[in-house]
């Protein structure tokens, strides 16, 4: 048997140990077991990393279907509400909501081909990627950069800012001033989070290659190429069914997608025992089991968002296929009960907007409000 220990002894809350590549958590505490404070050793790394790489292999058959199973209900559904507006648009609004799930589920196609997991060529995911990305709005190779970031900062205090969601400690929100404390709770309010934000973040900010501004010409590129080819297909779908009615269909759809890919992406970190820590304390290991979740969704939603709430055992092994997730999961079910949340619990998970660093855990406002 090998233990692996991550993190600090003063930092680590919970244990994995590999059995024949089989992945076992225990909950003692750091003082249970005497051990040096030490970095996850390399070799330990290793064994938990080949626990989960035989996950790693792209069907390309299977691949194709999951795309057809997602792109074909996606325009069938959009012609549906198109035809349906002399009817009445609520019944438009009501198929606002299945298409947007699966306008959810071409991004995390998208997603997965930024991580080269849906084909093992390379080119074959970033044109599928770059494709994809004129219909969810979202500049492909932009993305994957600060994506890439996203998965190799995550938890990290000292490396916040880049495509993740902003996060106070205790400290920093309560050192600010009164105006500066009213900014992020406003930032930090449900209606800006998952309203007005996404909406923001996918119409607006998107169209520039936001944080890669002076990296060069490819950021750029993959910022007005994605314009270019969204304004075509825009402008195309307003001659053939008019502005209003291409409106009152798509609007709805985005509007809709890009809340609930934020309010996805919020619940993958933002819960009470996630994993934050100053750089010296911090493991990339460590902060991919305990500082992601396991969205435990109902099977409807788990396929509509392509397994993404198995996001820690995504961050451990991001080449890992959506589709082959759950038998991830399967064949290690210890695994499955770290960070678990369900779809109602996920709601509770909004209040928490600080990162206690004495109790190492989010914390409400009014929680941090009662430490003054």
């Amino acid at each position: 048997m090998l233990e692996i220990r991550f993190g600090s002894e003063s930092s680590a809350r919970k244990f994995v140990s590999v059995v024949n590549h089989e992945v076992i958590v225990d909950t003692m505490s750091p003082g249970d077991r005497i051990a040096p404070r030490t970095e996850l050793l390399a070799d330990d790394a290793g064994v938990l990393a080949r626990a989960l790489a035989r996950y790693r292999e792209p069907n390309h058959l299977r691949s194709a279907v999951e795309i057809a199973t997602t792109i074909l209900p996606f325009f069938s559904l959009w012609a549906i509400m198109w035809l349906a507006l002399d009817l009445g648009y609520w019944i438009g609004l009501v198929l606002a909501v299945p298409a947007a799930g699966f306008l959810v589920r071409l991004f995390m196609v998208q997603h997965d081909c930024g991580h080269g997991a849906f084909f093992r060529s390379r080119l074959a995911n970033d044109w599928l990627g770059r494709v994809i990305g004129v219909l969810t709005l979202t500049p492909y190779d932009c993305w994957r950069r600060a994506h890439a970031i996203h998965h190799a900062t995550s938890g990290n205090l000292d490396r916040r800012g880049v495509g993740d969601i902003d996060t106070l400690t205790v400290r920093e929100y309560q050192s600010r001033s009164s105006w500066g404390r009213l900014r992020y709770r406003i930032y930090r309010h449900p209606v800006v989070l998952f309203g007005l934000g996404p909406a923001y973040l996918f119409l607006l900010q998107q169209r520039l290659p936001v944080g890669f501004m002076r990296d060069g010409w490819r950021p750029w590129l993959s910022a007005m190429a994605t314009n270019f080819a969204t304004a075509l297909v825009c402008a195309t779908m307003i001659w053939a069914v008019g502005l209003g009615p291409f409106l009152l269909v798509h609007l709805p759809i985005t509007l809709l997608g890009a809340s609930i890919g934020v309010w996805l992406f919020y619940v993958q970190h933002q819960f009470a025992d996630t994993f934050w820590a100053h750089n010296k304390d911090w493991d990339v290991r460590e902060a991919a089991v305990y500082g992601s979740s396991h969205y435990d969704l109902p099977a409807v939603l788990r396929w509509f968002t392509a397994n993404i709430g198995m996001h820690h055992v995504h961050h451990l092994c991001s080449r890992i296929p959506f589709y082959r997730l759950p038998q991830a999961l399967r064949t290690h079910p210890e695994v499955a009960r770290i960070n678990r949340i369900t779809l109602g619990e996920s709601l509770r998970c909004v209040r928490l907007t600080l990162w206690d660093e004495t109790a190492h855990r989010l914390i409400s406002f009014r929680e941090a409000d009662a430490q003054r």
